[in-house]
């Protein structure tokens, strides 16, 4: 293993049973006690004082560490503010057999720098060494805007959410009340529990959370719970040694195969304990997958929300869940391995009709959930096994042939989509196929990118029938990658039109979403940007308002 890099600092733990859970897993209490160790060490590192944690942003777990493995800890500042600091922590798996590691996580979390008495403190700039550095110092603003902006994107969300809760909140649609998933639980807070401030260790906190939010999640599936990720949370106030800590666990909601618990902690002191008047000192939602005894994914029951609270929690369950797509794009570190193909004239058929399947497989899928209906534009997602792809239907006033004739000639869609400065045709292959060079904007001050695609155009066979243009990423030799641009990818895209009468249709874009194109569509799906609803009414007035040439008609 390389050597710690200047300023980071490291964790490393052998697991034993007394760390894992009845499945021989590490808990993922443990794992979040070591986490929040690992990076308060980190900042008080940089700090040179003591530090607190402030807030953890959301926490996907990739991989599972079992007894016999060892954990690693990496933890360093990103960015320093004026006294908070981003913390980044890596954590991987090494299997000691084979030597083979696998990541397990990639999170971040904010801690404050804390001085003794009235001393103030500006905190100093981490220094930056290298590209990935620079990178990710630049990214720590990115996800500082995003975690002040947390609340009041919730709050638009839920009223968003209130307008078309038929669609997401239909209460025949449920079988299951929440109410027999509800856990109650209390911890005394010993010296054991407490940090080296006096305080109760945060770590320690997250792990009592996870506890009661496992057994409310194992009472709606009745099998194995497995923790796939934690979502952002601040901590609302300190808890001391003989603190009584109450934790209130319950199901919120269900999404095929993951539910959301969530955890509310509330301290008493002793006098407060007697009142019944206790502090409200953190709120938590972890997010499970479960697990039958064949290890296969089980599907949950729909949620059926009996009270008001019930449909408070369920709203704010769907919204949570946007900003988490929206958060995970924006932190994501995956590397992405090249899905495209290379062009091959003499294999010209298979490929055209491989890009017309893949679309139409695309629409096709089950488990589409609606996110935003605004007017005329409806946007769904569908997120299979850390794959993320986006629907947004659109109602046009225009015949579905004119549609057709208009979004499938790419040369006009800079006309309407901002996302695309140029399209340029690069090989005309048939009537039916084309490839294109695509370039984008700059997006979060890096290189613009650029495609190179094949568009693959098909009419109706019959009445009833949709036409399709599909769209994927090829390699073409003549075209190679260019320092100007950073090269990018769509795995699977395009339209499907459907004619409604004859002077109207629906207009389907898919975007089965890759990593290289995944900022372009973030922080719509976080629900900080219109991106994706401004795109769709900027189409749908270039189709009601264009000539069949493309013009403009502005009389």
């Amino acid at each position: 293993m390389e050597r710690p890099a200047p300023g980071e600092v490291r964790m490393s733990q052998a697991i034993r049973p007394a760390h894992a859970n009845s499945r021989g897993e590490l808990s993922a209490g443990q794992l979040l006690k070591w986490i929040d160790a690992t990076a308060c060490l980190a900042a008080e590192k940089h700090a040179g004082v003591s530090c607190v944690t402030a807030s953890v942003d959301d926490i996907q777990f990739e991989e599972m560490a079992r007894v016999g493995q060892v954990i690693t800890i990496k933890a360093k500042v990103t960015r320093a503010f004026s006294t908070s600091m981003e913390i980044s922590i890596k954590v991987v798996v090494q299997d000691m057999l084979t030597g083979i590691e696998k990541l397990v996580s990639v999170a971040f979390s904010t801690f404050v720098a804390k001085p003794v008495g009235e001393e103030k403190i500006d905190l100093k700039p981490v220094t930056l060494l290298t590209e990935q550095d620079h990178m990710e110092h630049n990214l720590a603003s990115e996800r500082r805007k995003v975690r002040l902006h947390h609340e009041d994107t919730f709050k638009n969300l839920m009223k968003e959410n209130s307008k078309f809760e038929g669609l997401i909140c239909d209460p025949e649609e449920g079988v299951v009340p929440t109410s027999g998933t509800s856990v109650q639980s209390i911890e005394l807070v010993l010296p054991p529990h407490a940090n080296h401030h006096g305080n109760t260790f945060g770590g320690q906190i997250m792990a009592w959370m996870e506890t009661v939010a496992t057994i409310s999640a194992s009472r709606l599936c009745r099998a194995h719970p497995l923790l796939k990720s934690v979502d952002m949370f601040k901590f609302r106030g300190p808890s001391t040694v003989g603190d009584r800590l109450v934790f209130n666990a319950i199901v919120n909601n269900t999404f095929q195969t993951c539910v959301e618990v969530g955890v509310r902690v509330e301290a008493f002191d002793c006098q407060e304990w007697s009142e019944g008047q206790g502090r409200h000192i953190n709120s938590a939602f972890l997010i499970y997958n479960a697990v039958d005894d064949k290890e296969e994914l089980v599907t949950f029951p729909r949620i059926k929300p009996m009270s008001e609270e019930d449909f408070r929690r369920y709203r704010g369950a769907i919204a949570r869940k946007r900003i988490r797509l929206g958060r995970k794009y924006v932190t994501s570190h995956k590397e992405e391995v090249s899905l495209s193909v290379h062009w091959d004239i003499n294999n010209q058929g298979t490929l055209s009709n491989a890009n017309v399947e893949a679309l139409k497989n695309l629409a096709a899928r089950s488990g589409w959930e609606v996110t935003s209906v605004v007017e005329k534009i409806k946007i769904y997602t569908l997120e299979e096994h850390d794959i993320l792809s986006v629907w947004v239907e659109k109602h046009v006033e225009r015949p579905a042939h004119v549609a057709y004739h208009l979004l499938s000639d790419f040369t006009k869609r800079p006309l309407w989509d901002p996302h695309y400065v140029s399209c340029e045709v690069i090989d005309w292959v048939s009537e039916a196929d084309q490839i294109y060079h695509i370039t984008c904007p700059i997006v979060n001050g890096d290189k613009p990118k650029d495609l190179v695609v094949l568009v693959s155009r098909r009419k109706p066979l019959k009445d009833g029938d949709s036409y399709m243009v599909a769209v994927k990423s090829v390699i073409l030799p003549s075209v190679p990658p260019s320092p100007q641009y950073i090269r990018s990818e769509i795995i699977c895209a395009g339209f499907l039109i459907h004619a409604i009468d004859s002077s109207s249709c629906t207009v389907s874009y898919f975007n089965q979403i890759s990593a290289s194109i995944s900022p372009y569509f973030a922080g719509n799906l976080g629900g900080w940007s219109k991106s994706i609803e401004e795109t769709a009414a900027s189409c749908i007035q270039f189709l009601e308002n264009a000539t069949e040439d493309g013009l403009i008609n502005i009389f």
